[in-house]
């Protein structure tokens, strides 16, 4: 990371800071509907490495960086403009034109990225990027930013610069989570608790199936989803359908829209009753409502695709207590909560199924609740 650094800059950074990747328990599409949600930190992170300049200019680099891309990306400050770039450096420049936006006085940097969070996977990638430099720059500008206002903050970038328009939950994930806790997170009101969730001592394991398959969120249906939601809230009358119940669902005329509605108001119960579970550590219960979230997501929500039901039904058919798609959908990861002792059974499992019906061979991986964003250096 130093020495990638120094390759860019000619100089080394004054610091290191890691943020981590997501995985969302229960609670899909519900953030940016006021509703709750359950996710917990994976041990995957991005790192930015970070030093002050003594002008406006921010330069951006990146291991990762598309070789169709240029490598090292610059901006005055002054001159960041919202969607002024299509590049990977947008979330970078997004998370400091937000803060400059918010009032705080962020002098220009020289910025490092290197990301062990895959793309395009369910895993909020972009979240773990803006969340590492926004803590970087927090302390190093702005030390008074609560880790909840920055969380913010990074979802503002993403919103407003990037232009994709996700929840509050990824980037709130990314920061507040602690090692072997998953949080209960109401969108709405901001409140946070923290769950245990260390399934080692019960001989349990999240077993998390990347199926190879990549979308992207900006040129993705997530947009649309978001907008049936909206329409979903204005038909019955309510702010959000956090605040909508079944019964209301009859006021909606298109049906679409209100397939939409109902995964939403019946994944806030999910998320409710999972955390429940956990409190009390009944965890092989979860198992089924994990699945009956990913029946909705499939049927309501529409966002799945074969990969991923076929990850779904091997890992259930193989001893899974419950398995479902996580992320924006199209692609990405499937988790699976099952008994340490059958992992390698179900890896076998579901690598064969892929494998009969022709599709990449998947990315299969145990995850544990880990720490959210620090400084590492």
């Amino acid at each position: 990371m130093i020495r990638g650094f120094f390759e860019a800059f000619g100089r080394d950074p004054e610091g290191i800071w890691a943020a981590p990747g997501r995985l969302n328990i229960i609670g899909e599409f519900t953030d940016y509907n006021d509703g709750f949600v359950l996710p917990m930190a994976i041990d995957a992170v991005t790192t930015a490495a970070v030093a002050r300049r003594r002008d406006d200019v921010i330069r951006v680099s990146s291991s990762g960086a598309p070789a169709t891309t240029t490598p090292l990306a610059s901006s005055r400050i002054c001159n960041l403009t919202p969607g002024n770039t299509a590049s990977w450096s947008s979330y970078a420049f997004g998370v400091v034109w937000a803060m400059t936006e918010a009032g705080h006085a962020i002098g220009g940097v020289d910025v490092f990225i290197e990301s062990k969070v895959p793309i395009g996977a369910g895993l909020s990638s972009s979240a773990a990027l803006e969340c590492a430099l926004g803590l970087a720059l927090r302390d190093l500008f702005a030390s008074t930013i609560s880790l909840q206002d920055l969380a913010l903050l990074c979802q503002r970038a993403e919103n407003a610069y990037v232009g994709v328009p996700c929840g509050i939950m990824d980037q709130t994930a990314s920061l507040c989570c602690t090692a072997g806790h998953a949080i209960e997170f109401d969108t709405r009101s901001g409140e946070i608790e923290q769950v245990d969730f260390d399934l080692s001592a019960a001989g349990l394991e999240l077993l998390v199936i990347d199926t190879q398959v990549r979308h992207q969120l900006a040129t993705s249906a997530y947009g649309d989803r978001r907008s049936a939601c909206e329409l979903a809230a204005k038909a019955i009358g309510v702010k959000a359908l956090r605040d909508a119940t079944l019964a209301d669902l009859d006021k909606i005329p298109d049906d679409v829209v209100r397939r939409r509605a109902r995964h939403v108001i019946t994944e806030n119960e999910r998320v409710l009753s999972v955390a429940a579970l956990l409190r009390s550590r009944r965890f092989i219960e979860v198992g089924p409502i994990l699945s009956a979230a990913h029946q909705s997501l499939k049927d309501d929500f529409e966002v799945s695709c074969a990969e991923l039901d076929l990850a779904v039904d091997i890992a259930t058919h193989a001893g899974a207590f419950g398995a479902r798609m996580i992320g924006g959908g199209f692609g990405g990861c499937v988790i699976a909560l099952i008994r340490s002792e059958d992992q390698r059974t179900i890896e076998r499992s579901v690598t064969a199924a892929f494998a009969s019906n022709g599709f990449t061979p998947p990315r299969i991986f145990g995850a544990l609740a880990a720490p959210g964003a620090r400084r590492v250096r």
